[in-house]
């Protein structure tokens, strides 16, 4: 398998929903944006916080698949954890990811999610499991089939 497909980013997807953007994405360090504006409030019209997991775990995904790709397998969101720390009511977050941890079958990703003056909102930790692509592949389709339901 390849490294990231360069269509990852075209196909129909939360991210892509979320508006979620990557400037930057190595197996060590990823880099995404998100703007913050009614389409992820929660009713009170703040930033709602599972938003921003979201962007934590979809940072620390494409991170680890920046490395499983090529050894033909695909990384999956075990567990996350997040520390909301700061209200926001719009602009565009910016996550940071790296790894905490780069093991066969698991990777650890800590994640900073910060507003446009560089304060921090969100604090996240996510594991991810390191699978056989191929035995992903066989079980839907495709590594990388869309749903279209």
């Amino acid at each position: 398998m390849p490294a990231i497909p360069p269509d990852l980013f075209e196909r129909e997807s939360l991210d892509k929903t979320l508006g979620i953007e990557y400037e930057e994405l190595t197996a060590d360090r990823v880099v995404a944006t998100m703007p913050v504006g009614p389409r992820v409030h929660q009713p009170l019209g703040y930033l709602h916080g599972g938003a921003s997991v979201v962007l934590a775990e979809s940072v620390a995904s494409m991170g680890a698949n920046a490395t499983a790709f090529p050894q033909g397998k695909a990384a999956f969101g075990l567990e996350i954890n997040a520390n909301h720390l700061r209200p926001v009511r719009e602009g565009v977050l910016r996550a940071v990811a790296a790894p905490l941890h780069k093991g066969r079958t698991t990777h650890v990703w800590e994640v900073r999610i910060s507003d446009e003056a560089g304060r921090l909102v969100c604090a996240a930790r996510c594991t991810l499991a390191l699978v056989d692509a191929s035995a992903r592949a066989e079980a839907a389709g495709s590594p990388h089939s869309q749903s279209t339901a």
